[in-house]
């Protein structure tokens, strides 16, 4: 059982290599990041609609059964999530391209999906956090592409940030919250799983407060242009009026 799982793991990290050394063969004329976002995004949209499955249809539901054991689909997840978060905190070591908190962000993650590969149990929860985690990842990859293209600044970009610092508030915060209140208060997860929930709910509140931070600037920055172009209008009415006469 452990080799399978160890096989799994490797080649899911061969496979998300490959999607990047592809990417960057393509997209030559693009830095190593545009490539390595690509990748990202691949991942977040299939951990999301994996997870949401596994979560919502398949069970077991993560707010009854914390500390289940794993079912086998959820292992097979787990494992292609796992080669991912090897392949990815690889290649920000190597670029040195994040800092601390996204490091620690993802140490915890290969910690947590590697111990619950290896009980064999808790893949229930470890899910649910890969759901709440992925499903605000296509957006954040969509404001840098929208940025990096010099689209940002736009309708689009508008609309990204505000589903992105929703969706963030209200699932990674709010939906985490319930989440490791149930992980608390239930019997069977181990110890050291709690702690680790704990953990990533500590690094997801560094990470909500940063992106308060910036939806108030954008937010503060928005209002003053749109109070400046308000008053903007009366004068150029009152100019026309003038040149008109």
């Amino acid at each position: 059982m452990a080799l399978a799982l160890c096989l799994q793991v490797l080649g899911s990290l061969g496979g998300w290599l490959s999607l990047y050394f592809s990417c960057c063969h393509v997209n030559k004329h693009r830095g190593y990041e545009w490539s390595c976002r690509l990748v990202t995004l691949a991942h977040g949209v299939l951990a999301i609609g994996l997870s949401a499955y596994i979560g919502f249809i398949d069970g077991p539901w993560p707010f009854t059964y914390p500390g289940s054991p794993n079912t086998p689909l959820q292992a097979h997840v787990l494992c292609l999530t796992l080669g991912y978060f090897i392949f990815d905190l690889g290649w920000c070591l190597y670029f040195q391209s994040e800092g601390a908190l996204m490091l620690a962000h993802h140490t915890l993650s290969i910690l947590g999906i590697t111990t619950a590969l290896v009980l064999g149990e808790s893949g229930t929860e470890v899910n649910a956090v890969l759901f709440g985690s992925e499903l605000t990842n296509p957006l954040l990859q969509l404001r840098w592409f929208l940025r990096e293209t010099g689209h940002y600044h736009s309708f689009a970009g508008d609309v990204a940030d505000f589903l992105f610092v929703a969706l963030f508030t209200g699932v990674r915060i709010g939906l985490g919250a319930r989440l490791l209140f149930c992980e608390m208060v239930s019997p069977k997860p181990r110890w050291f799983m709690k702690a680790g929930g704990i953990a990533m709910y500590a690094v997801s509140w560094c990470f909500m407060v940063s992106i308060w931070r910036f939806a108030w600037r954008k937010s503060i920055k928005k209002y003053h242009a749109w109070r400046s172009r308000r008053g903007e209008e009366p004068q150029r009415k009152r100019n026309g009026h003038l040149r008109a006469h």
